[in-house]
């Protein structure tokens, strides 16, 4: 989670990661309206990381 450009952390994460960020610039406005405005909140952290660790479950191979 980054509360500035997410350019970078692509390179880290990979094309099957996830990053939270801002990519734009020009909003005005107390830090916390604009973190909900753009999904920059432990919640939406949490939606999307159990959507990271549901696709990884189901990308592995079958156990027997």
């Amino acid at each position: 989670m980054e509360a500035g450009s997410t350019g970078l952390w692509w390179k880290v994460v990979g094309e099957d990661g996830d990053v939270v960020g801002l990519d734009r610039f020009g909003e005005s406005a107390p830090a916390g309206d604009l973190f909900r405005l753009f999904g920059i909140t432990a919640e939406m952290v949490a939606v999307r990381a159990t959507r990271l660790v549901a696709a990884a479950r189901a990308s592995e191979p079958a156990l027997h």
